[in-house]
């Protein structure tokens, strides 16, 4: 492949980006942030630099993540993001990389282009997409070419996706934007409404990743945080326990169980039997809040298992799909 420049998978997440490059593995995991000055539209920091920024910047300087929901929100920001992240791949390599990214399962032909187009302007020679949840499959190690069905139920920043694979394809499939920014969102909506304080994303996160759970615990854990207190402005203190998480968090943890049942009862016979069999697999940063795999297999009476670094699954299953682009070149030339 000398002379072609490299292959690279992106996890192109709402919340991380994870490059993966052809026999070097993951060389790059970041978070999805870019910090622009408004006046000059210069990018100031992308990544880690970026995300300390957030909720913490002058008025010129904005921090956003150009990824909402899945899907680019800020095609320019994207576009430039991408541009660093792959230039810090190749370093200084005069060739063009192939790149494989991966996209949520339900996103519309206009939003795939958008894709193709920031990966093609950021420095890419070729650029094929992979759906999340095939991704997710086959960097959880399973042969999803077989004729029969496996759940898989991935719970990025953005969006859930649940699909049924067989043959290498998705037989159902469905896309929520339901996920880790949202349980987030929830968090900070309750510590406003029950303490009436204002906390930040930041602090929202901390929580779910800390004391955030779905399901109940034997004995409650806690944690303080701070925030500015409604009624007089000021920062406050306050202990919140996870049994308060629970609360918090059940309804967006319900809707995803709802999904994962309307998948099921859409799902042909013979692979749902495969599946009662085998159990669901869960992926993705998002499937790791504590309790979410009882609550799921407590509704549906499937055995659920939570994937071997469920979050970097997505990235090497892209890296993984990587050795199949010479056989889709192949194909592609022959059209």
């Amino acid at each position: 492949m000398f002379g072609w420049g490299q292959d690279i998978g992106i996890d192109l997440g709402t919340a991380t980006v994870i490059a993966f490059v052809k026999g070097k593995g993951i060389v790059l995991r970041e978070p999805s942030v870019v910090a622009v000055d408004s006046n000059t539209n210069e990018v100031l920091a992308v990544g880690r630099e970026a995300r300390r920024m957030l909720g913490r910047t002058p008025g010129n300087i904005v921090a956003t993540r150009p990824l909402r929901d899945g899907v680019i929100s800020n095609y320019t920001v994207t576009e430039k993001m991408l541009k660093y992240f792959i230039s810090r791949v190749c370093g200084h390599s005069i060739f063009s990389p192939r790149i494989m990214i991966c996209i949520p399962s339900q996103v519309t032909e206009v939003e795939k282009k958008a894709v193709i187009d920031a990966a093609t302007q950021a420095g890419a020679r070729r650029v094929y997409l992979i759906e999340e949840p095939i991704a997710a499959a086959i960097g959880a190690g399973i042969d999803i070419s077989k004729p029969c069905g496996n759940m898989v139920v991935d719970i990025g920043g953005g969006t859930t996706d649940v699909a049924v694979i067989s043959l290498g394809g998705s037989v159902v499939s469905t896309s929520l934007k339901i996920a880790g920014d949202k349980f987030d969102e929830y968090i900070v909506k309750y510590i406003k409404k029950k303490h009436n304080i204002m906390i930040g994303e930041r602090t929202a996160e901390d929580l779910k990743i800390n004391i955030g759970c779905v399901y109940p615990k034997m004995q409650d854990s806690e944690m303080e945080i701070r925030g500015r207190d409604l009624v007089d402005g000021l920062p406050k203190t306050v202990t919140i326990y996870s049994s308060e998480m629970l609360e918090a968090l059940i309804e967006p943890a319900l809707m995803i169980v709802d999904a994962v049942h309307s998948v099921l009862e859409k799902t042909p016979p013979e692979l749902a039997a495969d599946i009662s069999d085998k159990g669901i697999y869960m992926t993705g940063g998002g499937c790791l809040v504590d309790g979410l795999d009882k609550l799921l297999q407590e509704k549906t009476g499937i055995n659920v298992m939570i994937a071997q670094d469920a979050i970097s699954c997505v990235a090497l299953g892209t890296g993984k799909a990587l050795d199949t682009l010479d056989s889709l070149d192949a194909k592609r030339s022959r059209k």
